[in-house]
C-alpha cells in the first residue's frame, strides 16, 4: 500500500527550494542555459550552448 500523505506534507514539499546549495554563499544554484556566439573560419556564426549553475557568488561573471 502507498503511504498516506496529508496536506501539510504536500505543502511543505512544494515550498522547499529545489537544487543544490552553493558552499560559498549558501544560496540555491539555479541551472541556466548560457549561449555564446562565436565566429567560425567560414565567416559565419556558431552558437555554443552550455548549462551553467548560477548563484549569488558567480552571478556577475555569468551575466556580464
Amino acid at each position: 500500500m502507498a503511504k498516506q500523505q496529508d496536506f501539510a506534507e504536500k505543502a511543505k514539499k512544494g515550498m522547499a527550494e529545489k537544487g543544490s546549495k552553493c558552499p560559498k554563499c549558501g544560496t540555491v544554484k539555479v541551472p541556466m542555459l548560457y549561449v555564446q556566439s562565436t565566429r567560425s573560419a567560414h565567416a559565419s556564426y556558431r552558437f555554443n550552448r552550455q548549462l551553467v549553475q548560477v548563484c549569488k557568488c558567480n552571478e556577475k561573471e555569468i551575466y556580464g
